[in-house]
């Protein structure tokens, strides 16, 4: 199983050394055609506006919207989830338009306000260690959108069918199973396809 790390900003290599740890290869991914070889993609964290722009200069919109069409996982972390929401609060657009929810920036303040603490994650037996950096938080989710983990009464870990979003960091840390819960996930995807193709 092949799950790659769009690979135009963040901590990528962190995501691909966490993906290995739960058995599946990790696969940068910096051309478009690379989507072909990948059962899942990671979005990870930097700075959203960049990684949009990014995005649509080298062709990234169309094909991961394709990829999401076809069944196939994502995984949006920080940055990564705000490229994936359908709305960025304040009325803009978002990137992807993926989503159902609305994301605010930056909601739990700048980089000195960062912190790490432990998340009971739905899914998941034990809690989750989380590292927030300049972290966005989901004001609102649509009626199809699990909520995976509340902290502090606002929503930071959610699920919509083959979509998955964190407001933090899970490849900060040495707590690789939300990574699993992920590669969980794909390897669903991938099972449910190949009995479709029988």
């Amino acid at each position: 199983m092949k799950i790659g790390v769009l690979a135009l900003q963040g901590a990528v290599t962190e995501h691909i050394v966490s993906i290995e740890k739960t058995g599946a290869v990790g696969v940068p991914i910096k051309r478009v055609e690379q989507l072909e070889e990948v059962d899942g993609l990671i979005i990870p964290g930097g700075e959203s506006t960049t990684i949009g722009k990014l995005m649509r200069k080298y062709g990234f919109i169309e094909a991961i919207r394709d990829f999401s069409n076809q069944g196939k996982p994502i995984f949006g972390t920080c940055a990564g989830m705000i490229v994936l929401a359908k709305q960025i609060a304040g009325g803009e657009p978002g990137h992807l338009e993926l989503m159902d929810i609305t994301v605010a920036r930056n909601a739990f303040g700048r980089q000195r306000e960062s912190f790490e603490c432990d998340l009971e994650v739905k899914g998941i037996d034990e809690p989750v260690r989380a590292v927030f950096i300049r972290a966005p938080l989901i004001n609102e989710v649509g009626p199809g959108v699990e909520v995976l983990t509340v902290y502090n009464d606002e929503i930071v870990t959610a699920r919509e069918g083959n979509l998955l979003v964190s407001s933090f960091h899970p490849e900060l840390t040495d707590d690789f199973r939300l990574h699993q819960y992920f590669a969980d996930m794909v390897e669903a995807t991938r099972q449910v396809q190949q009995q479709n193709r029988i």
